[in-house]
């Protein structure tokens, strides 16, 4: 300051101080109706935002600008949420948009279906992203507001499923400009540290604009990027958002995902004992079958056992009568002898022996011993 003058770069600080400072202008949302909407190559978009009294500058740079869900046109209304800045340059303040949401019903609709339709095309919908569901969590990560009705029911529903259940919350909201950026850092918390097997995304019903949270680009992504399977539990069953086609199953009501989640222990139980009991009678009434089989199967063996030693048997006796009807000794018990020489050879001819020759003979009741004085021989 010179003289008690004041630059313009001092006073344009001093403006930009005073601005900035002001807690009430840095997380500011301003309703009003977009005019020369431009966006650049750079990526960042500029436009005016007005009513009809006044009007604003806006600019919403290029990492705010890509997470956009629809496209602004000029004299759509809107909702812009962001921060009172000086641009020092030009000694003008403007509004820096960090996120921009339609107002009405039929822009929210319109915002929702383009969104919708360039998400689908990415693949991020599509039921080959989707992860199976733990059958038996051990812990469940709850994202939702601590003190809606949704966190009562989930917890309610769990504990009477599964009593050994645990329940993480991780607080955020649900509606309103800060929802979005909330429920993402709670899915890449989880995602981080890993201390759920599980997670339940929701809210209770509510209009459009009320879950308009869960249709916000960042938060749909960050759902579909989840390793930790997600349930989508997001108002009534006509209210369907775009978290709900991310997720990896979509349930009516918050609980209803407890429901998906958390299996009726109980219930299980008897199932099991159930099929334990199927799997007793198959393998009793398996086991008296293949016991019956073996007894026939024992029976039909002895059956021909007996068959097959009664024909030998009787081959044995037919084997015996004509060894018998051979056997010298069976004709000399019929009154024939039989005579050989001293050195045992048979007597078969009359010239086998000489006189003088020692001779034994064989009879039924022993042995004779001779010898041969006469030999005769019989005339032909």
């Amino acid at each position: 300051m010179e003289n008690g003058a004041y630059s313009v770069t001092e006073v344009n600080d001093y403006i930009k101080g005073l601005l900035e400072t002001r807690q009430e202008l840095q997380r500011i949302q301003i309703l009003g109706e977009i005019s020369n909407f431009k966006r650049y190559r750079s990526g960042h978009c500029y436009f005016t935002l007005k009513d009809e009294k006044s009007a604003i500058r806006c600019v919403m740079f290029r990492g705010y600008a890509s997470h956009l869900s629809f496209l602004p046109k000029d004299g759509q209304k809107v909702a812009a949420f962001g921060s009172i800045a000086v641009y020092e340059r030009d000694g003008a303040y403007q509004l820096q948009v960090w996120s921009l949401r339609p107002q009405g019903i039929g822009s929210l609709m319109q915002a929702y279906a383009e969104l919708k339709e360039k998400l689908e095309k990415e693949g991020l919908f599509d039921n080959s992203r989707k992860k199976p569901l733990p059958l038996l969590p051990k812990t469940i990560g709850v994202v939702t507001s601590s003190s809606g009705a949704a966190v009562h029911d989930i917890i309610t529903v769990s504990r009477r499923r599964n009593p050994g259940v645990r329940i993480l919350l991780y607080p955020v909201q649900v509606q309103g400009t800060e929802a979005a950026p909330e429920i993402v850092k709670a899915i890449t918390f989880f995602n981080k540290t890993n201390l759920a097997d599980l997670l339940i995304i929701g809210r209770g019903g509510g209009s459009i604009e009320d879950l308009w949270a869960f249709n916000e680009e960042p938060v749909v992504r960050a759902v579909a990027a989840s390793h930790i399977p997600i349930i989508s539990a997001v108002g009534h069953e006509t209210d369907v958002t775009l978290c709900d086609f991310a997720a990896d199953r979509r349930a009516a009501t918050p609980s209803q995902a407890a429901e998906i989640a958390v299996i009726d222990v109980e219930a299980y139980k008897q199932g099991i004992a159930s099929w334990m009991d199927k799997a007793e009678t198959i393998l009793t009434n398996r086991i008296s079958e293949n016991m019956q089989t073996l007894d026939s199967l024992v029976q039909e063996s002895s059956h021909a056992m007996e068959t097959m030693v009664d024909e030998k048997k009787h081959l044995f006796m037919l084997a015996a009568q004509k060894l018998e009807a051979l056997n010298p000794l069976s004709v000399i018990a019929r009154g024939y002898t039989i005579t050989s020489k001293g050195d045992g050879t048979p007597l078969m001819k009359i010239g086998d022996a000489h006189e003088g020759d020692r001779i034994s003979t064989i009879l039924s009741d022993g042995v004779m011993e001779s010898v041969v004085s006469n030999i005769q021989k019989k005339e032909v």
